[in-house]
């Protein structure tokens, strides 16, 4: 536990603490060896007992009016020099109260985090400016649905999926109209949810990345790029897969970081903030954006910030509080470092140079062992 009586020690307050998202995210700002006293707070009392802040506040979830009241008076309380938000939620509810936090707020302009959290609106907007993305129609009743599969896949798969949300929320790969309109009716008796929430779009079906960036007043400063391999129990996933990955590697895709870094750029002149990326290859293997998680970081964080030669995590508290950072080339890559995460656990980084040391294969006959022999076999 870093001492809470560093005097030099930036104040720091998080949200959703106690998630392992954030617990990612603690980890990530740690490495990176400033000093700091993180606080966390949470709406969920039993989540808050799990986080590895160092302080703890329980407050109204993030889509309760009072939420951003509450982490006001957290940041008082604490005086606190920057609010890190952690979910959409809380990313929306921050931006839309940015004026009345006493602190910064590391955030873009609020039209911008409203156009990246409306996943239709962004593809849109990116497609009339010729950046790559999915063939995409939103949907406006169960009536249309025959019409838009016509249009955009009559003898294929396409991707149905909720046009806001996290985590794949909603999202389900579909063969036929029927099909689409079954997946969408079972939403709306279920979960209330109106069937113009949803787009139908072209399936993608290549090799599936995200690329993390920090920009300040339009100018990219750092990104750093990972694919996913598998997903965080994407066999109960009708899509087979989610945003969530349970293995993944470091990557050096120029391609990608090109299309990732058009993106943002269009967004605005003088960006600002963090840019989580998510794009997937198309037929003809162009990495096409699928989405843009703004001002957060995504659960990855760990084999972004303790991994290459610049702790993202560390380097968003730098621009944030107006530090000088330094960095020359703003494509930082670590190839071969894989992320391996599964439940209870606490996610882990190897080289892929590391993957067989202390392990021997038995799905073949094993030789046998000079040692054990000598001393009767194992003990």
């Amino acid at each position: 536990m870093i001492s809470l009586s560093r005097a030099n020690a930036h104040r720091i307050v998080v949200t959703d603490a106690g998630t392992g998202a954030t617990n990612n995210l603690i980890r990530s700002l740690r490495a990176g060896g400033d000093p700091l006293v993180i606080v966390g707070c949470h709406s969920d009392r039993f989540l808050l007992k799990k986080s590895s802040a160092d302080r703890h506040y329980l407050v109204p979830p993030a889509g309760n009016r009072e939420f951003a009241a509450a982490v006001a008076r957290v940041v008082e309380r604490e005086r606190a020099e920057l609010v890190f938000p952690n979910t959409d939620w809380a990313v929306r509810a921050l931006s839309d109260a940015r004026a009345r936090i006493p602190c910064r707020v590391f955030l873009p302009a609020r039209a911008v985090v409203n156009r990246c959290q409306d996943k239709y609106a962004l593809t849109r907007f990116l497609g009339a400016r010729d950046i790559p993305v999915p063939a995409t129609v939103a949907v406006r009743d169960l009536g249309s649905l025959p019409s838009i599969y016509r249009r955009l896949g009559p003898t294929g798969r396409l991707w149905c999926r909720l046009r806001r949300g996290a985590g794949s929320r909603g999202a389900a790969p579909v063969t036929s109209a029927r099909q689409a309109a079954t997946w969408i009716r079972y939403w709306q008796e279920m979960r209330g949810v109106r069937a113009s929430d949803f787009t139908l779009s072209e399936y993608l079906p290549g090799r599936d990345f995200a690329c993390q960036m920090l920009w300040k007043d339009g100018a990219l400063v750092l990104a750093k790029t990972c694919e996913r391999l598998s997903y965080f129990e994407g066999g109960s996933q009708p899509s087979g897969r989610s945003s969530i990955a349970a293995l993944a590697r470091g990557v050096d895709e120029p391609r990608v970081v090109e299309v990732s870094r058009a993106a943002v750029a269009a967004l605005g002149s003088r960006v600002t903030g963090a840019f989580s990326v998510d794009l997937k290859e198309n037929v003809d293997r162009v990495p096409c954006v699928t989405e843009i998680n703004v001002g957060r970081f995504i659960t990855l964080m760990n084999l972004l910030d303790l991994t290459g030669k610049y702790n993202m995590a560390r380097t968003y508290v730098r621009l944030a509080l107006d530090e000088p950072v330094r960095i020359d080339d703003p494509y930082d890559t670590a190839p071969d470092y894989y992320f391996v995460r599964d439940v209870d656990t606490v996610p882990s980084i190897f080289h892929a140079d590391d993957f067989f040391d202390g392990i021997e294969d038995a799905r073949a006959k094993l030789r046998p062992v000079a040692h054990l022999m000598r001393n009767g076999g194992p003990r």
